[in-house]
C-alpha cells in the first residue's frame, strides 16, 4: 500500500499538470478565436502578396471557410501557450532532478522556446516570400492560380513544424554532450556525415523543392555549429558527484 501510494500522488499530480496545460490553450484560444478570420488572413498574406491579377485562393469544400481558420487559430493557441505548458512540464519532473540538472533544464526550457520561435518566424518572413514567389512564378502560361485555404493551411503548418523542431538543433547537441552519450570533438569528426543529414531531412521535412530544402537545411548546420559552441559550456556530472547531491539533500530533508 505505501508503494502505491507515491505512484497515485504522481498520477494525480500528471493529471492536475496535463489540466492546466490543455487549460491554458483553451483560454488562449478562447481569446483569439473571434480574430480567426484575420489571423487567416496575416498567415495567407505572403501567397496572396506575389500572386498575379488572375490569381486567388478558393474553398473546395464548403465547411473549409471556417474550419481552415478554426484549425490555424488553435494551433496558434497552443504555440502562445508553449512557455506554460513547458513550465508545467517542468513543475512535475523537477523534484526528481539533482541540482546541477535544475541548473541545465531551466536555461534549456527557456532557450527552446526562444528557438521554436525564431524557427517559425523565420519561415513566416524568410521562407514564404522567396518560396511563394518562386511557386507562383513558374507557373505555365495560361493556368491560373487557385490554391485551395485546406491545402495551403496544411503546406505553411508543414514549414512552420519543420523550421521550429529544426531550431532545436543547438539543444539536441547541448544534452547529447551534457549526457555524455557523444561529446564536441566527436561531432566535429562527423560534420561531413551531418551536413548529408541536414540536406536530407530539408527533403524529408520540406516540400518537394530545392529552395525549401536549401533554406531549411543551411539553418540547421547553422545552428548546428551554435550547439557546438554552447556545448562546450557543459560537461557530463560523474556518478560521485550525483550520489553527493543525493546525500545532501537527503540530509537537509
Amino acid at each position: 500500500m505505501s508503494q502505491q501510494q507515491p505512484l497515485i500522488a504522481h498520477l494525480l499530480e500528471l493529471r492536475t499538470r496535463l489540466l492546466h496545460a490543455v487549460a491554458s490553450v483553451l483560454i488562449v484560444f478562447v481569446g483569439l478565436v473571434y480574430w480567426a478570420q484575420d489571423i487567416y488572413h496575416y498567415v495567407a498574406t505572403p501567397l496572396l502578396k506575389v500572386m498575379p491579377q488572375s490569381g486567388s485562393m478558393i474553398a473546395t469544400d464548403v465547411a473549409a471557410p471556417f474550419f481552415a481558420p478554426f484549425k490555424l487559430t488553435l494551433i496558434l493557441a497552443f504555440f502562445i501557450a508553449v512557455p506554460y505548458v513547458l513550465y508545467q512540464i517542468w513543475s512535475f519532473i523537477a523534484p526528481g532532478l539533482y541540482k546541477h540538472e535544475k541548473r541545465l533544464i531551466i536555461p534549456l526550457l527557456i532557450s527552446s522556446t526562444l528557438l521554436f520561435y525564431m524557427g517559425i518566424a523565420f519561415a513566416y518572413y524568410v521562407v514564404f516570400p522567396v518560396v511563394f514567389g518562386f511557386f507562383t512564378s513558374v507557373a505555365p502560361e495560361g493556368v491560373n492560380i487557385a490554391t485551395d485555404i485546406n491545402s495551403y493551411l496544411s503546406f505553411v503548418l508543414k514549414l512552420f513544424f519543420a523550421f521550429g523542431l529544426a531550431f532545436e538543433i543547438p539543444i539536441a547537441v547541448v544534452l547529447l554532450c551534457w549526457a555524455g552519450v557523444t561529446s564536441v570533438d566527436d561531432l566535429k569528426e562527423k560534420r561531413p556525415y551531418i551536413v548529408v543529414g541536414a540536406f536530407v531531412v530539408g527533403m524529408l521535412l520540406t516540400p518537394p523543392d530545392v529552395i525549401s530544402q536549401t533554406m531549411l537545411a543551411v539553418p540547421m548546420l547553422l545552428l548546428f555549429e551554435g550547439g557546438l559552441i554552447a556545448a562546450r559550456f557543459y560537461s557530463k556530472k560523474s556518478d560521485d558527484t550525483d550520489e553527493q547531491e543525493q546525500a545532501d539533500e537527503t540530509a537537509n530533508n
